[in-house]
């Protein structure tokens, strides 16, 4: 079956891989291009982009949720019910893109001062803000059409549209920063435009894919008649999953505060540091966003033995990865962090940091991949109620805590983050464990074996 063999762990993972370490990539390139406008520029952007990347979570109410049922329902043989499924996904998180883009282009200001903008950036943030904001929907429809699409095996298509995409981005910067072939230096304002362009593209692009993602071509008819039905189904397992993600970066946000009130010094070496381990786990986490289409697919297909077994694998594929990747950031430790900085204090301090990430990442890695396996069988709810308790009393209280009550400074806060990391990975194991005891994992033989947990109540458990 032709879906069966799409439907691999390593060829699941592999593009999106490749998707995660582009954009990243760029993402580094992009600021180094909006540094040549000014550090105002650049400290518009950064503020922006942590606002925009909150408001991104809201739409993976729908996404995620229409994602893991997608998969479940061609698992089980229901393609008609996983294009249902897609088609609501798309226009219900278009409708929400197309509220938060008309808020971001009359309210441009007024969310600029909630932010904390220093007042003699906030003229070029408001401009800024209004035009990548007010295409916040291109942005809602974008993450719909992906996150299905991946969720039907085909994670190749939104890989190579975004390395497209991203190479036209960086093409239009250049044209609108520093005035290629005749174009005007619009600087920050041209930034906007080609971030704008590059999303709306990416869109046309994905929906192409996407209308024959699920058999027969999709009518652009179906998305005026969306199976309403479906968004009760889809929102069960979504709402936790975006209130999770949403109390996790306000939760780096605290944290960022709270190295903010030790030093400059501190904050600097944190900012490295997040850097690096992006690097690091990016590997681990493309697993176990793999491992979560793939567990769902084979749930609803009845392969329940295999389902749970997957999870162990793409732990042990991640977490080798992972630290294979530490140590190689270890063994090259001084060019590394000597690239971003000369400051000695801030060196020697991200080189010990780099050896508490031997402990940390493996922590990390089986938070994710258990995680994600977890929610694609529907226990996000589960998850939610573990981790938003783990994520403010043991990583944020004990940074608060360790970091500055006891005097540990960064020490502190990469104890808490440890912690946080075990006690979320070690609880969310037994939970996993707990699912095979009770039976969920018996594997009858046939895909009746999960009817009951794959009706339209949403693969409740």
């Amino acid at each position: 079956m032709e879906l069966d063999k799409k439907m691999k762990l390593g060829r699941l993972t592999w593009p999106i891989m490749i998707e995660m370490f582009l954009a990243f990539a760029i993402g580094t390139s992009d600021t180094l291009m909006v540094s040549r406008i000014s550090d105002d520029a650049v400290a518009v952007v950064g503020f922006s982009n942590q606002f925009f990347n909150a408001v991104i979570v809201v739409f993976m109410l729908v996404a995620s949720g229409a994602g893991i049922l997608i998969a479940n329902r061609l698992g089980a043989g229901e393609a008609y019910e996983a294009r249902k499924l897609a088609i609501v996904s798309v226009v219900l998180t278009g409708a929400i893109g197309l509220v938060v883009s008309l808020l971001m282009i009359f309210g441009a200001s007024q969310f600029a001062g909630w932010l904390g903008m220093p007042h003699d950036i906030r003229p070029l943030a408001q401009d800024y803000m209004a035009i990548v904001g007010g295409g916040m929907i291109f942005t809602a429809i974008g993450n719909a059409l992906s996150t299905a699409v991946r969720n039907t095996g085909n994670t190749r298509s939104p890989m190579y549209i975004a390395i497209m995409m991203n190479v036209v981005h960086i093409f239009l910067n250049a044209l609108f920063i520093f005035g290629l072939l005749g174009f005007p230096k619009w600087g920050l304002f041209g930034v906007a435009l080609s971030t704008l362009f590059v999303r709306a593209a990416s869109v046309v692009l994905l929906l192409y894919v996407f209308r024959s993602a699920f058999g027969g071509r999709i009518g652009f008819r179906e998305f005026m008649r969306p199976d309403w039905s479906k968004s009760k189904e889809i929102l069960r397992i979504g709402w936790p999953l975006s209130i999770n993600g949403g109390s996790w970066q306000i939760s780096q946000l605290a944290i960022t505060g709270i190295i903010g009130v030790m030093g400059a010094q501190e904050l600097a070496a944190r900012t490295y540091m997040n850097t690096m381990e992006s690097f690091a786990f990016t590997i681990g986490w493309s697993y176990a966003m793999a491992v979560q289409i793939l567990i769902a697919y084979l749930f609803g297909q009845g392969r329940l033995r295999e389902a749970y077994r997957s999870a162990y694998r793409a732990m042990g594929y991640g977490m080798a990865f992972v630290m294979f990747n530490t140590a190689l950031m270890l063994l090259f430790r001084k060019q590394i962090i000597t690239f971003f900085t000369d400051d000695p204090w801030i060196v020697d301090m991200a080189i010990i940091l780099l050896w508490l990430n031997l402990i940390l990442q493996p922590g990390k890695m089986l938070n994710m991949a258990l995680g994600q396996s977890i929610v694609a069988v529907g226990d996000s709810r589960y998850m939610m109620k573990i981790s938003i308790p783990s994520q403010w009393l043991v990583s944020v209280g004990l940074t608060y805590l360790l970091g500055i009550q006891l005097g540990w400074g960064l020490y502190g806060v990469y104890a808490g983050m440890i912690l946080d990391e075990y006690i979320r990975g070690v609880v969310l194991y037994l939970r996993w464990r707990h699912h095979r005891k009770r039976g969920l994992f018996a594997d009858s033989g046939d895909r009746g074996a999960v009817a009951v947990a794959a009706t339209a109540g949403g693969m409740q458990v």
